[in-house]
């Protein structure tokens, strides 16, 4: 998604004089070009995230939309308390894009993992996390978080292709039916399950995809899909905890869906004690593959 997110913020940079991007020294073969399009509205912050997201915070008080850049566990985690108080409880238009979201950095292990980054940006005041799918999601959302008056994170990760005749990139996007479970997942991780082979068993997932937190109430449809008893899984790429598990099963609860099966994949950090690639990682936590395919026959089928 990051070539995407860079031809957007090319395309942005003439129709708005007000855009100033700051990157944390990162963007190596990806941002060359918005440095030569955005020429002095490009600042190299250096190795000091903390002293990005302050001085961003200075420029959208003076009337600039600053985009900042870093790696998701950089952009979001070690600048977290200047987010808050710099930021947020001001409520500027300060747009942090994290790249690389969940086991994103694969081999480069847990201090570039970021897997709790959706839950602590999403409970800030005034925040708006943007979640994109397909590759095509990523100009979409770029645009509304550039006419959004408040902060934005926005979370990067290898897009999918978009082979799907998807509706646009919004808050909730159903992907399509099925007949015995509803999935509601986050990010590309879905595109696990869009690939599976066994077709019986994707023929029984009616499959939803979340694109923008904070989430205040579920589709109607999803709602009544889920009364007529369908098991509901959550599916996330970050940790179950103040993530997407936590909150869908608090609002089927207040929707009255009490009754319901309810069960969560996430990840679940390093079991193994080890690291390897994004997609070693979504196996061990049972996000993809086989582990994958026997929870939900399990699940499904018992």
């Amino acid at each position: 998604m990051r070539a995407e997110f860079a031809r957007e913020m090319i395309a942005l940079a003439d129709e708005y004089q007000n855009i100033v991007f700051l990157t944390g020294d990162l963007g190596y073969m990806a941002l060359e070009q918005v440095r030569e399009k955005l020429g002095k509205r490009f600042i190299n912050a250096g190795v000091a995230e903390q002293n990005m997201i302050s001085v961003a915070a200075g420029l959208a008080r003076e009337g600039f939309v600053p985009w900042t850049y870093s790696i998701a566990p950089f952009a979001v985690l070690r600048p977290y308390e200047q987010i808050r108080n710099d930021v947020c409880l001001h409520n500027l238009p300060v747009k942090i894009v994290g790249n690389g979201g969940g086991y994103g950095y694969g081999i480069m292990g847990a201090t570039h993992h970021v897997l709790e980054d959706m839950a602590v940006m999403r409970v800030l005041p005034n925040m708006k996390v943007f979640v994109p799918v397909f590759r095509k999601d990523v100009g979409e959302a770029v645009r509304t978080m550039m006419i959004d008056p408040s902060p934005n994170y926005l979370r990067l990760n290898l897009g999918l292709p978009s082979t799907l005749p998807v509706e646009s990139f919004r808050q909730w996007r159903k992907l399509k039916d099925g007949r015995r479970a509803i999935i509601i997942s986050i990010g590309p991780v879905v595109g696990n399950l869009l690939g599976l082979q066994d077709s019986a068993l994707l023929g029984d997932l009616e499959i939803w995809s979340i694109g923008v937190l904070p989430l205040h109430g579920l589709p109607a449809e999803l709602l009544q899909s889920a009364k007529k008893g369908k098991i509901v899984v959550t599916l996330e790429e970050h940790y179950g905890q103040c993530g997407i598990n936590e909150t869908v099963a608090q609002l089927l609860l207040e929707a009255g869906c009490g009754d319901i099966s309810y069960k969560h994949l996430c990840a679940t950090g390093y079991p193994s004690g080890t690291y390897g690639s994004q997609r070693w990682h979504q196996e061990q936590s049972g996000l993809a593959g086989d582990s994958l395919v026997s929870f939900l026959k399990e699940a499904l089928y018992g």
